[in-house]
C-alpha cells in the first residue's frame, strides 16, 4: 500500500454567477472554457485526481452533463456554503490535499499549480498559495491545503464570508501554518479570469493569437501582453478580486447600471446615493419596519421606507390581504372596476372641500394630471410653483436657462435635457414662506396656477398659505397643493387641514396605498370638470390592486390613527437626535414634519458624515442615514436600541470635527452624492 498522499484538485464552478451568467460555460473557437481549463490543469504532474464540485441547483444540469462527458467525477452540494461543498467533495473522493481551482480561469497553467504543490510539500505546512500576496496574474490562483485544514473549517468557520469563499477562515484566523509562492515581478495588475464580459473578450483575443494551440504558457502570455497590449484593453479597468469584495446586491448593482441608465427607475434609490460601493441595493423581502438583502441579511429599515410609501410598515396583513383576494379575482378587465368609485367617495368624505377625484398610478403622474387640468380650468399657461413636483416636462422646464431654479427644490443638478425650448417662462419657482417674491411674480407674469407643497421643512409663518390662498382666490388662479409627500402624515388626509387653507385641487400618493401604486387627484367641481376639455387618460390606471390597497389603507388608518402614532415617534426621533448631538458636542439642523424627520450636521464635511453614518450603521444591521420616515412599525423599542447603536457613530463623528480624526480615513468607500449625478 503506497503512503503517498491523494491529491485531489476540486475546480469550483456553477452557472448562476451573479456577475456573468453561465460564464463557466461560454465558448472560446467552440470550446466551453471550463473544458479548456480542465485539460490545461490535466498536464499537472502532481495532481492524482481532478473533480468538479458544482451545486445542486437545476442550471447547472448542462455544466454537469458536459463535465461528466469529460470523464471527470461530479459532486453536487451546497449553492452558496461552498466551505461545506468543498469539505463533502473532498471526503467523498478521498483527498488528502485539495488544490482549489475556480472554474473561471481558464488559463489556468500546470506548472504554475505545480510549483505551489511543491512549495506546499516541501514547507510541510498547512496552507499555500500564490495570493498572499498575489503576484501572478489573476486568473493563476492556486490554493493547496490539506484535508485537515479543511475539516477544521468546516466546523470552525460560521460567516456567510467564510462560507462562501472556502479559504478565509484558513488564511486569516492564525490557527493554520501557512506558505505563499511568489513571482520574481509583480504582475497581479494582468487580469485574466473571466468574471464580466468584458474579460471574455480579453480572454477570445488571447486564444485567438495562438490558436490553433490551447497549451501555451502563462510566460507567453505575458510577453503576448507587452507586445499586443491592445488585446487586453477591455477589462484594463476591472480590479482584482472586486467580486469577492462585493456583497450580491451590490454585484447586481454593477450589472445594472450596464443595461439601465443610471441603474434604476428612482434617483433616490440608487445605492450612490446612500453608501456607493457598498450598498445592498435589492431586497428579497420586507416586512414590518425589517428588510431583506439578496444575501439574507435583516435590516431594520431607520431611514426612507420605500421612499415613504409605508406608513403601516412594510406588507401589512390586512391590505396584502386584501389584494390577495383582487388577485384572485382578477385584477384587469373590459369592464371598469367598482373601487374606484368607492376610493373616490372616500377621499371627498375626508376633504369635504372637494367634490371630484382622478386616479393614477404615480406621483409624477399626479402632477402632470393636476397642471393639465388647472391650466385647463384657468385658460393660462404659466405656473408659479414651490417645492418638488416630479420629473416632468412642465416641471423641468423651471431649469431651462437656468439649471439652479430646482436646486432649492429638493435636487439639485436637474438638467432639462430633453425639454422642449419652447417651454421657458412657463414655470416660475418660488420660496416658501416667501410671499413677496410669490406676489412679484403675479404681478409681472400672468400666472394661471400656483402649486405648492404645504410644508416639507418648515411650517408656514405670518400666515403665509392664507396669503396665497387669498392671492390666487382675488386673482382667479387655480391653487394646487400636492401632497404626494406629506398627506395622510400628520392629519387623516391633507397637511392643509392642520392650517384650516383650502385648495382647489390636491393630490395624495405615497403612503396612500401602503406600498402598492396609487396616487389621486382631488379637486373642486369647478376646475376639475375641465379635465373633460382634455385628453387624459391611460390603461393602468384602471387597474384594480391600486383602489383596493387603498381603500384598505385608509380603513386600517383610520381605526388607528396612525397619523398620531407616526407624529409622535417622529417628535421623538427628533429629541433623541438633538439630545445625541448636544452629548458629543455636535451643531444640528432638524427640519422636517415629525413623520418625515431629517437633520444635518453644521459643518463642511456634513456628506462625509452622513456616509460614515450609513457605513457604520448597515453593520450594526440598520439602514440608516439622516433621515427617517416613520411607520407605525417603529416601535419605542426599535427606535430606542437604535439611538444606543447611533450614539458611539456621532461620538466618532464628534472626534473628526475637534481634529482627533479623519472622516475620509474612516470612510471604506466614496462619499454618497447629494443630488443628480450621471452614474456610468
Amino acid at each position: 500500500m503506497s503512503n503517498h498522499p491523494r491529491v485531489v484538485a476540486i475546480i469550483q464552478a456553477r452557472m448562476g454567477s451573479t456577475r456573468f451568467k453561465n460564464k463557466v460555460m461560454k465558448q472560446v473557437q467552440g470550446i466551453p472554457l471550463i473544458e479548456i481549463l480542465i485539460k490545461r490543469l490535466q498536464r499537472s504532474k502532481k495532481i492524482d485526481e481532478i473533480i468538479l464540485a458544482t451545486s445542486t441547483d437545476k442550471l447547472n444540469d448542462p455544466l454537469v452533463e458536459h463535465v461528466s462527458k469529460m470523464g471527470l467525477n461530479i459532486f453536487r452540494g451546497n449553492e452558496n456554503n461552498v466551505l461545506e461543498r468543498f469539505f463533502e467533495a473532498a471526503k467523498t473522493y478521498n483527498a488528502d490535499i485539495i488544490i482549489r481551482i475556480t472554474g473561471d480561469c481558464p488559463l489556468i497553467d500546470a506548472s504554475v499549480v505545480d510549483s505551489v504543490i511543491d512549495k506546499y510539500l516541501k514547507e510541510n505546512v498547512d496552507y499555500c498559495s500564490n495570493i498572499l500576496p498575489p503576484t501572478y496574474p489573476d486568473g493563476l490562483d492556486t490554493e493547496v491545503f490539506s484535508f485537515k485544514a479543511l475539516e477544521k473549517a468546516h466546523l470552525n468557520a460560521h460567516e456567510k464570508f467564510d462560507q462562501e469563499h472556502v479559504t478565509p477562515f484558513i488564511r486569516f484566523s492564525g490557527n493554520f501554518s501557512i506558505s505563499n509562492i511568489l513571482n520574481k515581478t509583480d504582475l497581479s495588475d494582468l487580469r485574466w479570469t473571466v468574471d464580466e464580459p468584458a474579460d471574455l473578450e480579453v480572454i477570445k483575443n488571447i486564444f485567438e493569437y495562438f490558436k490553433p494551440d490551447i497549451f501555451f504558457s502563462w510566460k507567453e502570455v505575458v510577453k503576448l501582453a507587452q507586445q499586443k497590449s491592445q488585446l487586453f484593453e477591455a477589462n484594463a479597468t476591472l480590479i482584482r478580486n472586486q467580486g469577492a469584495k462585493m456583497n450580491t446586491g451590490q454585484k447586481l448593482w454593477q450589472r445594472a447600471k450596464k443595461v439601465i441608465p443610471g441603474g434604476n427607475m428612482l434617483l433616490s434609490k440608487r445605492a450612490e446615493m446612500f453608501l456607493p460601493e457598498q450598498w445592498p441595493a435589492y431586497f428579497t423581502k420586507a416586512k414590518g419596519c425589517t428588510v431583506w438583502d439578496l444575501d439574507n441579511t435583516a435590516y431594520t429599515d431607520m431611514s426612507i421606507m420605500g421612499i415613504g410609501t409605508n406608513i403601516l410598515g412594510y406588507g401589512h396583513p390586512e391590505v396584502d390581504d386584501a389584494v390577495r383576494k383582487t388577485v384572485d379575482a382578477g385584477n384587469m378587465s373590459t369592464f371598469n372596476c367598482p373601487e374606484e368609485v368607492y376610493l373616490a367617495e372616500t377621499l371627498i368624505e375626508i376633504n369635504p372641500w372637494a367634490d371630484m377625484v382622478r386616479f393614477a398610478r404615480s406621483g409624477g403622474e399626479a402632477n402632470a394630471i393636476a397642471i393639465r387640468i388647472a391650466r385647463a380650468a384657468s385658460g393660462k399657461d404659466k405656473v408659479a410653483i414651490c417645492g418638488y413636483h416630479g420629473w416632468h416636462d412642465w416641471y423641468l422646464a423651471a431649469n431651462l436657462g437656468d439649471e439652479k431654479n430646482l436646486a432649492g427644490h429638493l435636487i439639485p443638478g436637474l438638467q432639462p435635457n430633453g425639454v422642449p425650448a419652447n417651454l421657458r417662462g412657463t414655470i416660475f419657482p418660488f420660496n416658501y414662506n416667501n410671499f413677496e417674491e410669490l406676489l412679484e411674480i403675479v404681478n409681472k407674469e400672468d400666472i394661471g396656477v400656483i402649486k405648492m407643497e404645504v410644508s416639507r421643512n418648515h411650517g408656514p409663518v405670518d400666515g403665509f398659505l392664507n396669503r396665497v390662498r387669498d392671492l390666487a382666490t382675488r386673482r382667479g388662479i387655480v391653487l394646487v397643493f400636492d401632497e404626494c409627500t406629506s398627506g395622510f402624515r400628520q392629519t387623516y388626509g391633507g397637511l392643509h387641514k392642520m392650517f384650516n387653507v383650502e385648495p382647489d385641487i390636491a393630490m395624495f400618493g405615497k403612503a396612500m396605498g401602503n406600498g402598492y401604486a396609487i396616487t389621486a387627484i382631488v379637486g373642486r367641481r369647478s376646475v376639475m370638470e375641465a379635465a373633460q376639455t382634455s385628453f387624459i387618460s391611460s390603461t393602468f390606471w384602471t387597474e384594480r390592486i391600486g383602489p383596493t390597497a387603498a381603500l384598505k389603507t385608509l380603513e386600517v388608518m383610520k381605526r388607528i390613527k396612525s397619523w398620531d402614532t407616526i407624529t409622535q415617534t417622529g417628535n421623538e426621533i427628533k429629541k433623541k437626535w438633538q439630545q445625541l448631538a448636544d452629548l458629543h458636542d455636535l451643531k444640528i439642523d432638524i427640519s422636517g414634519l415629525p413623520a418625515l424627520c431629517s437633520f444635518s450636521l453644521q459643518s463642511e464635511n456634513a456628506l462625509a458624515y452622513k456616509t460614515f453614518i450609513t457605513q457604520e450603521m448597515l453593520l450594526k444591521g440598520y439602514i440608516a442615514g439622516t433621515s427617517v420616515y416613520v411607520s407605525t412599525e417603529h416601535t419605542n423599542e426599535i427606535v430606542n436600541t437604535f439611538f444606543e447603536e447611533l450614539d458611539p457613530v456621532f461620538g466618532q463623528i464628534s472626534k473628526c470635527e475637534k481634529g482627533d480624526e479623519d472622516i475620509m480615513k474612516l470612510l471604506k468607500g466614496p462619499v454618497c452624492h447629494s443630488g443628480f449625478k450621471r452614474l456610468n
